[in-house]
């Protein structure tokens, strides 16, 4: 399927995710909340990449639904941490903005074959 800007987004988004993981792990201590952070954050590219090669048209709407859920549940992680103090304000808007972009591509690809099915 080649490359393509949600693969790519959300491949970075899961690196950014694996590196605050990692650091609230090492410098906060939070092994809880930052090992759901990892799950849902990293499961949003590893659907994306599930449903290139989907089955059907639905099998690929259902795997990038899967991944905008998941996607919408990290933005709960994110909100999460931020408010109860574990993320600074910057850190919050880089992951926040980007998980959003993933969030509103996903929306717009699943209705576009929505559309064609």
């Amino acid at each position: 399927m080649g490359r393509s800007i949600l693969k790519d987004k959300s491949y970075a988004f899961a690196i950014l995710i694996v590196k605050l993981s990692q650091l609230l792990v090492t410098e906060q201590k939070e092994y809880v909340l930052s090992k759901q952070l990892l799950r849902s954050g990293t499961a949003v590219g590893a659907l994306i990449r599930e449903a290139e090669f989907a089955q059907s048209k639905a099998d690929f709407i259902h795997k990038m639904s899967i991944a905008l859920k998941e996607a919408n549940e990290t933005l709960y992680w994110i909100d999460l941490l931020k408010d109860t103090y574990y993320i600074n304000k910057q850190q919050y808007e880089n992951h926040f903005h980007l998980n959003k972009e993933l969030v509103a591509m996903l929306v717009s690809s699943i209705k576009t074959s929505k559309s064609r099915l």
